[in-house]
């Protein structure tokens, strides 16, 4: 079975791979088409990461059996050209919940503390700056609202609260065990200090945060997001942080990826941003690597697959 790791990968993850028992893993960085294009007639199963998976890639695959997502999110996926196919495409939801839900904890501790600016101003030499000690704040006795309250949800509300948040929540359906105050989304956005968005991107969310969501949130609030870009008007946010009305924002993910060197987020001050790596650690790995292999026993046995979306 030839299975290609469409994502770029260090020593570390390489060897990782190379591990894996009974699999023929060939890695495939995602800025080389070429090599991928190479790659996919002889393909069986396809580990797809990030870069979109398109109906032109699973058309020059003909063997290919499986898309089996490294993650949860499925929007990078062609589905329509998949099914075409009858190829099934299947996620690995948990696996990445710890790591993302650390990182929107990381993420909200370094907006209010300013953490990227101390470090700059020390790193250029400048011991203490007192514009930058006016305003720091601390997480303990804000409201947080969660949109979504699924895996990652779960693991960082207990610990919000063991901090001294008040947690508010939108869900789709009452979760009977969940932390905190389940509300609308527009209550949330009028309540809470920081809003961290966790719920997938489908047509139903995109740009829910917008330019009128953006105003009904508090003044001076922080929006976290390390969801799907698609989520928010990119445009919308940084008018919103520049003008004040929002205090900050801490991004993992945006728009189009990989962002521009340009981005207009990049230049303001308030803003913290990561390269879309919430996901990437190697707990992650193990975790998503051994459901992956198991499907991939699967489909070569005619059993049933773990988590399948189409």
């Amino acid at each position: 079975m030839n299975i290609v790791f469409h994502h770029t990968a260090g020593p570390d993850l390489a060897a990782r791979l190379a591990a894996i028992p009974g699999l023929g893993i060939s890695i495939c960085p995602e800025d080389d088409d070429g090599l991928l294009m190479q790659r996919l007639p002889d393909c069986d199963v396809l580990w797809h990461v990030l870069k979109r998976c398109t109906a032109a890639m699973i058309a020059a695959a003909p063997r290919l059996r499986l898309i089996q997502k490294i993650g949860v999110g499925v929007n990078t996926i062609d589905l329509d050209a998949a099914r075409a196919r009858g190829i099934p495409v299947c996620n690995l939801p948990g696996t990445n919940a710890r790591a993302v839900a650390e990182l929107t904890l990381g993420l909200m501790l370094a907006v209010l503390r300013r953490l990227v600016r101390f470090d700059t101003e020390l790193r250029a030499g400048i011991w203490t700056d007192p514009m930058l000690q006016d305003g720091i704040g601390e997480l303990g006795g804000r409201t947080v609202g969660l949109v979504g309250y699924g895996a990652i949800p779960r693991l960082l509300a207990p610990v919000l609260a063991a901090m001294g948040c008040k947690v508010l929540h939108t869900s789709r359906r009452d979760v009977p065990d969940a932390i905190g105050r389940r509300v609308g989304l527009d209550t949330l956005l009028a309540q809470a200090d920081i809003v961290s968005l966790h719920v997938p991107l489908t047509d139903d969310t995109a740009h829910m945060i917008d330019a009128a969501a953006l105003a009904r949130m508090k003044p001076g609030a922080v929006l976290i997001n390390t969801a799907r870009g698609g989520l928010v008007d990119q445009p919308a946010l940084v008018a919103a942080l520049r003008s004040g009305q929002l205090g900050g924002a801490g991004l993992d993910v945006f728009e189009a990826e990989p962002a521009a060197p340009g981005d207009a987020l990049f230049a303001l001050p308030n803003v913290v941003v990561s390269p879309h790596i919430g996901w990437l650690t190697t707990g992650t790995f193990d975790r998503s690597f051994a459901l992956a292999a198991e499907n991939c026993r699967r489909i070569a046995s005619g059993e049933p697959l773990l988590h399948r979306m189409v």
